[in-house]
């Protein structure tokens, strides 16, 4: 609990900008509109929030099923014992981050707006589900993105321990999340973007359904290839730098704590 959520609070933090930059990038009105590179820490509230308590639920979920699958599995099924723990913490920490990210995402791109005045119109006009539209688009988003990401940073960490004889050290696995977290982010954008479009779009509207084919569908017939791949670069550039210091913090942290 401890090590996931200092390391969430580390990366949400630090790699905030990015993530407004990417939000923006990918939202309906486009970039300057959004806000371009004005208020780049509105919503920072809500992620200082969520952050711990997020990624703290995460880490007890997967490292948990990851020890109880060890005991019923076989070496060979490793990876697939990784995939299940990872998209189980997911769904658990979905719980928790999903309206942590409405409220973060609409005031990214409502600068002048500030996180209490999002956080009280949302649940004013929508409700407490309208804290929790997305949550099926953001598991769709996470799920695949775990399967890459974790079985991925596990098979490198392992591949570099068996090289050099000796567990990798925290350094070494933040190198691994960093390389695992990067294609990870590459392959899942467009759900991302999909993600994006729901959580920003006008109560009533078709997206706000949390349709994620339908939102898929839209942007593909009115931006192509270009809009289903939107903030790419920077999401790329977050999740890389965010899986170096999330999991190189988690690890290190874990490493001081036991």
């Amino acid at each position: 609990l401890k090590a996931g959520g200092v390391a969430g609070i580390c990366v949400d933090l630090i790699l905030f900008p990015l993530d407004t930059v990417k939000t923006r990038l990918q939202s309906p009105q486009g970039f300057r509109k959004a806000g371009g590179f004005r208020g780049i820490y509105a919503g920072v509230p809500s992620t200082a929030i969520g952050s711990f308590p997020n990624a703290a639920a995460f880490f007890i979920t997967y490292e948990n099923v990851k020890s109880m699958l060890h005991y019923v599995s076989t070496p060979y099924l490793t990876p697939a014992t990784h995939m299940v723990a990872a998209s189980l913490g997911e769904v658990v920490a979905c719980l928790i981050r999903v309206p942590s990210e409405v409220v973060k995402q609409r005031a990214q791109v409502s600068p002048s707006s500030s996180t209490l005045r999002i956080l009280s119109h949302t649940l004013y006009h929508e409700g407490i589900q309208g804290l929790y539209r997305g949550y099926k688009s953001t598991v769709l988003r996470e799920i695949p993105f775990s399967l890459v990401q974790f079985p991925l940073w596990e098979s490198l960490k392992d591949l570099w321990s068996w090289k050099q004889g000796h567990v990798v050290d925290s350094w070494q696995s933040a190198v691994c999340g960093a390389f695992a977290g990067g294609f990870a982010a590459a392959v899942t954008t467009p759900l991302d973007v999909a993600k994006t479009r729901i959580m920003l779009a006008k109560a009533g509207s078709s997206n706000a359904s949390g349709n994620v084919l339908a939102a898929l569908g839209g942007i593909w017939r009115t931006q192509g290839l270009s809009g289903l791949f939107a903030g790419v670069v920077p999401r790329m550039a977050a999740i890389s730098l965010g899986g170096f210091i999330f999991l190189g913090t988690y690890e290190k942290t874990r490493q001081l704590l036991l």
